[in-house]
């Protein structure tokens, strides 16, 4: 398991988020930014969400659930594909930005959970993990918070993942069906350009 973040490091990456989300928006270019924080430049899944503030109603939320890219530049890229990319909503406006917060999810790497049937929702902790769903092509992804957020047991966590993937809410029961767990580090802002807070 990759080392802890710390508070620093956390805040740098939610900043990075917004910079790369406001330079894309004006001129439609990757910022360029560098860092030589070795922990920042690993390979790392990383998660951008993002949010109206104050409802906190989900304007976008892109990632990479693998570590596919140094955490850095994944930070760049899925902040910029969550504002202009996610399917679910029209691109942000550069004028929508400042009532916009910005939270950012380290993952690890994903594991899979090789169990029983009924077994499986035991080894799901609410609040700590988060899941991947896959069965053929299909795969559906839902980070920790979202259980969290919405009140839901390991078995709602399950179905809604199934769900987020285009199947069947019970598919988690199924053979041939790969469910993974992992954890995750997640940084938020507390109001658009705000203090940034570790959630978890």
């Amino acid at each position: 398991m990759q080392s802890g973040l710390s508070e620093k490091q956390g805040e740098s990456l939610v900043r990075l988020a917004r910079r790369a989300i406001e330079r894309y928006l004006i001129d439609r270019e990757i910022i360029d930014e560098k860092t030589e924080d070795e922990r920042l430049m690993e390979k790392s899944g990383v998660f951008v969400t993002l949010y109206r503030y104050p409802e906190k109603l989900l304007r976008g939320c892109i990632g990479f659930p693998y570590p596919v890219y140094p955490l850095w530049e994944a930070v760049k890229r899925a902040a910029i594909a969550a504002a202009l990319e996610d399917p679910r909503f029209p691109p942000l406006s550069l004028s929508e930005l400042p009532k916009i917060v910005i939270e950012v999810s380290v993952l690890t790497v994903p594991e899979r959970i090789d169990a029983e049937l009924e077994e499986l929702p035991s080894l799901i902790e609410i609040g700590k993990h988060g899941l991947i769903v896959k069965r053929g092509v299909r795969s559906g992804l839902l980070l920790p918070q979202v259980a969290t957020e919405y009140g839901w047991d390991q078995e709602t966590f399950l179905s809604e993942t199934c769900l987020k993937a285009g199947l069947s809410e019970d598919c988690w029961k199924k053979k041939g069906t790969e469910i993974y767990r992992f954890e995750a580090e997640i940084f938020e802002e507390v109001r658009p350009l705000g203090p940034v807070k570790r959630v978890s």
